[in-house]
């Protein structure tokens, strides 16, 4: 009887071992293993993005300079379009400086005709029709000498006819177009490029 109660003890206390190893197992991989393993993870993740917003931030890098290039080729271009399409008509401006490029050029038949205007917002259109004759050689000379002219002209249309008895002259028409702007365009314009000053300032 008492080695039967004994064995019964030993039985106990191996359960009870077993039982507990249960338990500190359970708890390591519950309160320890678990928990560490999740935090790993997010770790993980956090650098991972980490390292995706560096790579972002790498490449934008590299795209500053071309954007800065790009910022100041429109720059520019407003510019130039500010200079180019003046605030007031200047028509007799305009047609006078016409005559002296023709007559520089040595061009005949001279008629410059400007056209009713054509309003778009705050742009105005003037249309001009201008034909002369000459040789290929002073129509060419003519065209470089508009195109060093400080407003924009944009041709419409540009015919060339040779002169039927092959003198080697030419005869031109052309319907070309000005531009003017209204002066609340300009100083919309120029309140805006102060503004943009202003803030680069406060800005810097």
């Amino acid at each position: 009887m008492g080695a039967t109660g004994s064995r019964l003890l030993r039985g106990n206390r191996q359960i009870w071992v077993c039982i507990v190893a249960v338990l500190f197992v359970g708890d390591f991989i519950l309160c320890g293993y678990l928990p560490s393993h999740s935090r790993l993870e997010s770790l993980e993740q956090v650098r991972g993005r980490q390292s995706q917003t560096i790579r972002m931030a790498a490449a934008q890098s590299e795209e500053l300079p071309a954007l800065r290039q790009r910022l100041q080729r429109v720059r520019q271009t407003v510019e130039r379009y500010d200079a180019c399409v003046p605030t007031e008509r200047a028509l007799g401006t305009f047609l006078q400086q016409i005559a002296a490029i023709m007559t520089q050029h040595h061009l005949t038949d001279q008629v410059v005709v400007p056209g009713k205007e054509l309003r778009a917002n705050d742009l105005t259109c003037i249309p001009v029709k201008i034909t002369c004759k000459g040789t290929l050689t002073d129509m060419f000379d003519f065209f470089t000498g508009l195109q060093e002219l400080d407003r924009l002209i944009r041709f419409d249309k540009v015919v060339l006819k040779n002169d039927p008895e092959f003198t080697g002259q030419v005869s031109m028409q052309t319907d070309a177009m000005i531009f003017h702007r209204s002066s609340g365009q300009q100083q919309a314009s120029d309140s805006a490029g102060v503004k943009s000053v202003n803030g680069a300032d406060h800005g810097a």
